[in-house]
């Protein structure tokens, strides 16, 4: 392979690299174990994958030449493999790869599995927006790689990115003995209720800033392209089960939140109980929905979830024409507290945290007799800036990561 046929991307890795802002960072950035050979980055579209990784390289290495990034959407690959192009890079003495969008690739997982051990001492780190392909690598790549899941703004994160106030994550454990006094720290610098109430319409995807009055449109192309084509690229999927995807999709979105009776849902899905719940299932890994579960279902892949959401409120405003100021605040908390902890339905209701703390999510007259008598029992109270006791605001909670 010559120069002049790798010259396309290395002028796009050029160009996105100048372009590339390094004064705000994701969460994810200061996570990551960089000294690792092999990283694998999974999240749903827009979340900030590609920026991520250019930020590294940016901040890095003194000579971008001694990396390079590329994606394997480019049309580029159309004419050249890409064995032959790590194979040039490699011999150029480029030290890391950063390889976006890989479910692209068929057989994505044994070419990296390839290059990992046919290039001594390269870095390689990749992406993957098909959340469920970089799932199924776990058994192939587990040895080898480091994965984390990277997800979208929280509201911590949303308050830095609009207004350049920047606070520290806060421990769960920290937000449930401390949380007045941190909650004025917040409070005395920032209108956090506004920030909040714009964060929960429009704040969860970092593209929000240049998307403007088209957010909600985009959102739902989004959508729309994870179901057409990210996950037909790792699962056989048949046309009308991909039909049957967005159908089970916009069910959900109308009926907020979703209980689903998975007999009733084969029935209009015109499914098998076992193909619903693998459809299910598989809009849950795609980032498109969130499905939770009672902590007596040890085998989850066999029954029904008692409760599914979708993912964050910007999706489910772009999606659903119901929405509800309880819904959103359900789904806030969902996605928020599960980047670091389990959630799971109890019996009594609200929301259960690492099987232990129960949090009941409510507005400002939301009662206490609920969970009165159940231990380690919390109200996350919205329209609240500062709260007492048991009641904590529901805001702090996008203050986890």
């Amino acid at each position: 392979m010559q120069i002049a046929t790798v010259k396309p991307l290395l002028s796009r890795y050029h160009r996105m690299l100048g372009a590339t802002n390094c004064n705000i960072k994701r969460y994810l950035y200061y996570k990551i174990n960089w000294n690792v050979r092999l990283i694998g980055i999974m999240g749903a579209r827009g979340v900030g994958k590609t920026t991520l990784m250019l930020q590294y390289i940016k901040e890095n290495f003194a000579d971008p030449d001694k990396a390079f990034y590329f994606s394997l959407d480019d049309l580029w690959f159309n004419h050249y493999p890409v064995e032959e192009l790590m194979e040039y890079l490699f011999n150029q003495g480029v030290e890391a790869v950063f390889i976006d969008e890989v479910h692209k690739l068929a057989n994505w997982q044994q070419y990296i599995k390839n290059f990992y051990d046919s290039f001594p001492g390269l870095k390689i780190v990749y992406t993957g927006s098909a959340m469920p392909a970089i799932d199924h690598s776990k058994a192939d790549l587990s040895r080898r790689q480091s994965l984390y899941k990277f997800n979208g703004l929280s509201l911590r994160e949303y308050i830095e990115f609009e207004y350049g106030q920047k606070f520290q994550p806060v421990l769960l454990q920290d937000l449930i003995e401390d949380h007045a006094r941190i909650s004025f720290g917040i409070t005395s610098s920032v209108k956090i209720l506004k920030c909040f109430n714009d964060y929960l319409r429009a704040g969860y995807y970092p593209f929000y800033k240049d998307a403007g009055d088209d957010y909600y449109m985009r959102l739902a192309d989004v959508a729309r392209i994870v179901i057409d084509t990210d996950i037909p690229a790792v699962e056989e999927v048949a046309f009308a089960t991909l039909e049957k995807l967005k159908r089970l999709l916009m069910v959900v979105s109308s009926s907020l939140p979703f209980v689903p009776n998975v007999s009733k849902l084969s029935e209009q899905l015109q499914n098998s109980r076992e193909h619903t719940l693998k459809m299910l299932k598989t809009l849950d890994r795609a980032g498109l929905l969130r499905c939770l579960y009672s902590p007596a279902k040890s085998y989850k892949h066999l029954s029904g979830p008692d409760k599914v959401f979708v993912d964050n409120p910007n999706l489910m405003y772009a999606l659903s024409p119901n929405v509800t100021q309880g819904t959103v605040r359900e789904t806030f908390f969902a996605n928020q507290t599960s980047v670091y902890h389990t959630v799971e339905i109890p019996k009594d209701g609200g929301f259960l945290l690492d099987g232990r703390y129960t949090f009941v999510v409510g507005g400002m007259k939301k009662s206490y007799r609920q969970i009165a008598d159940m231990p380690d029992s919390f109200l996350a109270v919205d329209d609240m800036e500062n709260g007492i006791g048991n009641k904590i605001p529901l805001w702090m909670f996008g203050f986890l990561y």
